[in-house]
């Protein structure tokens, strides 16, 4: 009969009771060490620290009759004074978000994305956008400045044409 020689891989080693307590003691502890680390990291919030979408307009006498382009670059908010009072208007299109331009001789805003035009109130002229141009709560200080929030927002008509989205303001 012929001998049967034994096959063994050499590269393999036989791992020892030992060697695996180790490794499973070694892999409990990175598990929890992991849990402990994403529960400490959820105790502490997201937080974006953001510009206040509150700011301060200046005097009221400084705007004249019609739309005021003043805070247009730098807090994308047009004034818009008539005979009784103003309002400001957030200058973003309902549509997808883009930042509409006032064309004085058309007496209207207009998109330049997709084409929606607007009224000076806002509302919806020719679309696609869905719905009126959103006008922010302003307020008159003490001092006579105007305080625009652009968090806090109508386009319903009957609704905007109101405090706190409309000052009264006769000069």
């Amino acid at each position: 009969m012929a001998e049967t020689a034994s096959v063994t891989n050499p590269t393999s080693e036989a791992i020892s009771r030992r060697g695996f307590l180790k490794l499973a003691w070694g892999a409990l502890a990175a598990f929890l060490g992991g849990t402990a680390a994403s529960t400490l990291r959820f105790l502490f919030p997201n937080v974006v620290y953001e510009p206040s979408q509150k700011f301060n307009a200046g005097p009221v006498a400084e705007y004249p009759m019609g739309i005021s382009l003043k805070w247009m670059r730098e807090q994308r908010v047009w004034i818009v004074r008539k005979e009784n009072g103003l309002f400001a208007m957030w200058g973003r299109c309902t549509h997808l978000g883009c930042t509409p331009n006032w064309f004085e001789g058309e007496k209207r805003f207009r998109c330049p994305c997709h084409g929606s035009n607007f009224n000076p109130e806002g509302d919806v002229i020719a679309g696609p956008a869905p719905k009126p141009l959103w006008h922010c709560k302003i307020e008159m200080a003490a001092n006579g400045d105007l305080i625009v929030d652009k968090a806090i927002l109508e386009n319903r008509p009957g609704f905007r044409e109101n405090a706190p989205y409309f000052v009264e303001y006769k000069a």
